[in-house]
């Protein structure tokens, strides 16, 4: 058991349950970056850390009545499957894990994406709220297949970088259901769904051979708490100072892992 590796976990946790975004996001690049983990392992033990941290912050959303179930539902049917498919493939095509210089460039450039999609959320939402006033069956069928098909890409990315059950979930949400969703309950939604699909995907990396135990259970010592915390405070915390400060350190993250 090492504390500063519980320290990273309660940091990493408090900004999960606070913005639903973090998890596969900021520790990932931590256990790599910082603590010089290797990448295969570093994402397979991540991943059950998102899962057991995000248990504990999806059951207090529940409490809280902010999850949407149908929606959630919807992720999943395309999530799931993704994330099986691509551990299967993991197995037999690459012997468990990608060479790590490829695992570092896929790594950065989901932090990336996923710094940009943090800081353009709102200019990209706000102009669709006109187009969705008026709520037709054609509108509801669009909804269903991008929330599927969305589930499907975040499965496969989840999988192979741990990253995307936070901010990507959070920015497609906000685009399909600009009306129906409101900010608290696309956290919600985005932390249940994430349980069932990073469980999946963490269960196929112990599978794999990608999970330090020990190391795991350092992290998971402080995130608890860290979680609960933050899932308690979420939505009374300056939105736009959180997001500004996580995309720089997911930019910051980027660079180094793109240029090692």
């Amino acid at each position: 058991m090492d504390i500063t590796y519980s320290l990273a976990g309660g940091f990493v946790g408090f900004l999960v349950g606070m913005t639903g975004v973090g998890g596969g996001s900021l520790m990932a690049p931590l256990l790599i970056i910082l603590f010089g983990f290797n990448p295969a392992v570093a994402i397979g033990t991540d991943l059950w850390f998102a899962a057991i941290t995000k248990t504990v912050g999806g059951a207090i959303h529940h409490k809280l009545g902010s999850p949407d179930w149908q929606v959630v539902k919807r992720l999943a049917l395309g999530s799931i499957p993704a994330a099986i498919v691509t551990v299967i493939w993991l197995a037999n095509a690459h012997q468990g894990r990608l060479q790590s210089d490829l695992l570092m460039s896929l790594l950065g450039g989901a932090l990336l994406v996923t710094a940009v999609l943090i800081l353009a959320k709102q200019r990209i939402t706000a102009p669709l709220r006109k187009f969705h006033k008026m709520v037709t069956p054609a509108t509801l069928r669009r909804q269903l297949v991008v929330t599927v098909g969305g589930g499907v890409v975040v499965g496969v990315l989840v999988t192979l970088t741990s990253v995307g059950a936070g901010a990507l979930v959070a920015v497609l949400l906000a685009l399909t259901y600009p009306l129906r969703l409101s900010a608290k309950t696309i956290v919600g939604t985005d932390i249940i769904h994430a349980v069932p699909l990073t469980l999946v995907a963490a269960v196929g990396h112990s599978w794999l051979g990608n999970v330090d135990k020990w190391l795991l259970a350092s992290l998971l010592v402080g995130s608890i708490p860290g979680i609960v915390v933050g899932s308690l405070v979420a939505g009374k915390v300056n939105d736009a100072l959180v997001r500004y400060a996580l995309a720089a350190m997911l930019v910051v993250s980027a660079v180094k892992m793109i240029c090692s």
